[in-house]
């Protein structure tokens, strides 16, 4: 009996064990879902790190910016070839002097150019040469048909009066109609050859006016390829051909240096002449559009201008704007100067906006903190923004007329929904 009394002790004892074993499992298990389920302690942030900015309602420009350069317009930009296969002799200005449309730049040298000026000379020489001979011959080819005319012009008067005066002779009875009838047939004969003799003057004289006209288009051809020869030749010093600045040519040259036909020794530009060349991020450029106005910034002054060109093509992730510039540039503004340009799309009345945050796109919903009524909490809030500028963006909704929100990078403390500012 004394056995299992023990026995019955033993099982009792290792169910009541059993019993604080699982009511300790228990009382672990709901401690920690209520440790969980606590708030999160604010983690405190440092109140001079922060960017805090007021949401604002009223008008917002829609705004895009770009880096980019000041550049000549191409009208004013004079890029000046070699007309000829040449070598440059003499280097006579500078890249960065001021020039003159007759200004020389280079001596270059081709001797083939200059024989061909000399042969062209001559032969315009020969051809005025033909044209006078031709003159002298025709003319004295009409002479000769103009002094037989007279002849028979002259037969032609000796056969009209014989005949007026065989006339009367007959109609008196001293002479015979067979006479008077001699003496007609002569005088429609020589009617008939002066007539000849007239078509003849006036076929010549027309021929005359052709073959020196043929003459005359020789030499007009002539000429016209001597002075293509002495364009050439007159090319071999190369002037400027506008006011402006001489760059650096696209091909460095330097003196005894042998250049084809068409390389570029020079460029010349107008500098009161420029226009603003933009690259303006890929993903802000959709609504830029010719004719919006912009700023430009030259770090010296600013200069209002209008979108004249958008590039349709995207290199490097940016589009190319081309912004033409309004009223007197200032002082240093001179070709391939670094500027930041500004362009305006539009103008948004009535607008809830607010600064725009370090992350965050246009029409996208993003967390912001916002700060609360004691000034030394912020909460994180969801937002969801509309359009966006250079430094505004539109607030669709989330945030509210005079609600203050934190703009600057908070993605350290994404884990946290609130924070302390101290």
């Amino acid at each position: 009996m004394d056995i299992v009394r023990d026995e019955s002790v033993k099982r009792k004892r290792r169910i009541k064990q059993m019993l604080f074993a699982a009511g300790a499992v228990i009382v672990l298990v709901v401690g920690t879902v209520a440790l969980f389920r606590l708030p999160q302690a604010a983690q405190s942030v440092d109140r001079n790190t922060v960017w805090p900015d007021t949401v604002k309602r009223g008008s917002m420009l829609r705004q895009v910016r770009g880096l980019g350069t000041l550049v000549s317009i191409p009208a004013y930009i004079r890029l000046i070839p070699a007309e000829t296969d040449v070598r440059v002799e003499r280097i006579l200005v500078l890249p960065g002097t001021e020039v003159k449309a007759d200004t020389i730049i280079m001596e270059l040298s081709n001797p083939q150019v200059e024989q061909e000026a000399m042969d062209a000379d001559l032969q315009v020489k020969s051809a005025e040469a033909d044209y006078q001979n031709t003159r002298v011959k025709v003319n004295s080819d009409l002479k000769t048909l103009q002094s037989a005319a007279a002849t028979v012009e002259a037969d032609y008067e000796n056969a009209k009066r014989d005949a007026a005066d065989n006339k009367e002779l007959v109609k008196i009875g001293v002479l015979s109609d067979a006479a008077l009838q001699t003496s007609l047939a002569k005088e429609r004969e020589m009617a008939t050859r002066y007539n000849i003799e007239q078509e003849r003057i006036k076929e010549n004289t027309a021929a005359i006016t052709t073959q020196l006209a043929v003459q005359q288009a020789n030499i007009d051809q002539k000429r016209a390829f001597a002075q293509l020869k002495h364009k050439n030749l007159d090319a071999l010093k190369l002037r400027a051909g506008i006011n402006g600045v001489l760059q650096a040519a696209e091909l460095t040259v330097q003196a005894g240096q042998r250049v084809t036909q068409g390389t570029i020794l020079a460029k010349v530009v107008d500098p009161d002449h420029l226009q603003a060349e933009l690259k303006i991020p890929e993903t802000t450029v959709k609504d830029v559009a010719i004719g919006q106005p912009a700023e430009i910034d030259t770090h010296n002054g600013i200069i209002k201008g209008t979108v004249v060109r958008r590039d349709p093509s995207v290199i490097n992730g940016t589009v190319v704007v081309d912004v033409e510039l309004e009223g007197q540039l200032p002082k240093g503004a001179v070709p391939d100067l670094s500027v930041d340009g500004t362009i305006t799309m539009e103008r948004l009345d009535n607008v809830l906006y607010v600064g725009r945050p370090a992350f965050g796109q246009e029409k996208s919903t993003v967390g912001m903190f916002k700060i609360l009524a004691d000034g030394k909490t912020a909460l994180r809030v969801p937002v969801q923004l509309g359009r966006s500028s250079v430094n505004t963006v539109e607030i669709i909704r989330g945030l509210q007329e005079g609600d203050q929100v934190i703009l600057s990078d908070m993605s350290r403390y994404d884990s946290v929904d609130r924070i302390k500012l101290e």
